[in-house]
């Protein structure tokens, strides 16, 4: 079956996703601290809203709208502009206060007819919830919520060095339509990163770990080359 998909915007990951990330799924971004989850998450956003006219809306609970935004422009995109088109949307959430998260999450997006949503982080729910199923419960909440938006949604998410999951308690990847997973790994005494395509429910994609490198004007993968996980104490 061929599935309608919407691209990237970055050079090489829509290649190795065969054309891009399928229509309304919702896909964990996770990787470890430095492995350029936020670079990529807003060179998606804004790629999505200046080259493709589909708005943008990005939700962050920790970083400020002003260092993203600050970060952004050294990458030379400019949200500021897209902010005043009203093609992008910034919301600042303080994680403290998430009793009306959902409600004004689905009306911003509504409000602004976005295509492209990002979540960064949404493991900082995990740490001010009372416990477990708590947090499980929000998690299915808000992939129904997304579900009905018809829109793509990036939730980032950090993986823990010493622990077999992809996310920081081992629920998202199993509620999500797909996973990325960004690598950042010392290789012959210098850091070195590469991305994977987990998963991507019911579409092709490669399975191959492919080296990345985030320049000037953003994240380029080398989709036609394979990256090798050899540390220099193997």
């Amino acid at each position: 079956m061929d599935l309608t998909r919407s691209k990237t915007g970055i050079l090489g990951l829509d290649e190795i996703m065969h054309g891009g990330i399928p229509e309304n799924h919702t896909v964990l971004l996770t990787g470890p601290t430095g492995s350029g989850k936020t670079v990529l998450a807003s060179q998606y956003a804004y790629m999505g809203a200046k080259k493709y006219k589909e708005p943008a809306v990005y939700l962050s609970f920790e970083e400020t709208t002003d260092s993203i935004r600050r970060n952004a422009l050294n990458f030379g995109w400019d949200f500021r502009a897209l902010e005043k088109s009203e093609s992008f949307a910034f919301v600042k959430y303080d994680p403290y206060g998430i009793d009306n998260f959902l409600n004004n999450l689905e009306g911003r997006v509504r409000e602004l007819g976005a295509k492209r949503v990002v979540i960064d982080t949404i493991s900082a729910l995990d740490l001010f919830l009372r416990d477990e199923s708590e947090y499980r419960r929000l998690l299915f909440n808000l992939y129904q919520v997304l579900e009905k938006l018809d829109c793509n949604t990036l939730l980032l998410s950090e993986t823990v060095p010493g622990t077999p999951g992809l996310s920081r308690n081992g629920l998202e990847e199993f509620i999500v339509d797909g996973v990325v997973v960004l690598y950042y790994k010392m290789v012959n005494s210098s850091f070195s990163r590469a991305v994977q395509i987990w998963k991507m429910r019911g579409a092709e994609h490669s399975e191959k770990l492919h080296p990345f490198k985030i320049k000037k004007d953003g994240i380029e993968v080398y989709h036609t080359e394979e990256f090798h996980m050899k540390t220099k104490d193997q």
